[in-house]
């Protein structure tokens, strides 16, 4: 995403139910369900506004819901510590106990410790921006961005950020790694999502996942932002599934075909040293299933 405070794409945790409830139909026309949606949507901006905090009127702005909905919503949170309000700048915040939710998630999702110096090698050697994605059901999240050095960065994704499988390098990177029959079922899941991504179509994702698994290696064109471009690999755990992926973007003069074979073997090697890790051995990777896809050598 573009820095500053984005919305949830559509199909995600978004104001903007997929019933195509408007975002401040009365609450006792959807249910519950609705408050839980608009209170994790709030909460994700608040994280991604990072450390400046965010105001009020940008969370109205990004969310899409009105002032005094938005206002009940960030009461709620403040009184439950997901979201802290600083008195003077009164800016919102994420509270302490979001932190504590953080800590206890961190054992199962310690890949993205694991991943850490892998990222900046990518970084620095490429100069361009890494990052580690993982799936989160039918959606990839990105749980890390490592700036590179080139000082012509692309920012269209960010930590947090979240998108259908199949958006960007390295979401279809973890989409053309899973079971042909599972992919096409998550394509087919994410139908509804893909319409706010102009760029790209079921069609279109069953055509690049293909791609992908004879290439080696996923390839973003500039699908969902124009010049900006991205390359990925998938990270296989012990079971042989993906368990991340480790991508890099760039303006689109930097990703051509011969760089893309310079880089492709870097992100390679940092996958198969972050799954010898994750399998708790130091000879190598874990042994991929035939119907994961295949890495060519460098």
């Amino acid at each position: 995403m573009a820095g500053g405070l984005k919305a949830p794409a559509a199909g995600t945790t978004g104001p903007q139910h997929a019933s195509g409830a408007s975002p401040d139909a009365a609450p006792e026309a959807t249910g519950g369900t609705q408050s839980i949606e608009r209170a994790v949507a709030l909460l994700m901006l608040v994280g991604r506004a990072g450390a400046e905090g965010a105001r009020l009127a940008d969370l109205v702005a990004s969310s899409g819901l009105s002032k005094p909905t938005v206002r009940r919503v960030l009461l709620a949170l403040v009184r439950a510590g997901l979201v802290d309000q600083d008195e003077a700048t009164r800016r919102y915040h994420v509270g302490p106990e979001a932190y504590v939710l953080g800590t206890l998630a961190a054992p199962r999702f310690g890949i993205h410790a694991l991943a850490l110096d892998g990222l900046s090698r990518i970084a620095r050697q490429s100069g361009d921006c890494a990052f580690l994605s993982v799936p989160r059901g039918t959606f990839s999240v990105c749980l890390h961005r490592e700036e590179g050095t080139w000082p012509i960065r692309t920012h269209v994704l960010q930590a947090g950020d979240r998108h259908p499988l199949g958006i960007g390098a390295g979401g279809l990177a973890i989409l053309a790694a899973l079971p042909e029959s599972e992919a096409a079922r998550i394509v087919e899941a994410n139908v509804a999502a893909l319409a706010g991504y102009p760029g790209y179509s079921p069609d279109l994702l069953r055509r690049a996942m293909g791609d992908t698994r004879a290439r080696g290696y996923a390839l973003n064109p500039g699908l969902y932002v124009a010049g900006s471009w991205g390359i990925g690999v998938p990270v296989i755990g012990p079971d042989g599934r993906p368990l991340a992926a480790l991508s890099l973007a760039a303006i689109e003069s930097r990703l051509g075909a011969e760089r893309q074979k310079e880089l492709v073997p870097l992100l390679q090697r940092e996958a198969a040293a972050l799954e010898a890790k994750l399998g708790g051995s130091e000879r190598g990777p874990p042994q991929r299933p035939a119907r994961s896809m295949a890495r060519p050598a460098p």
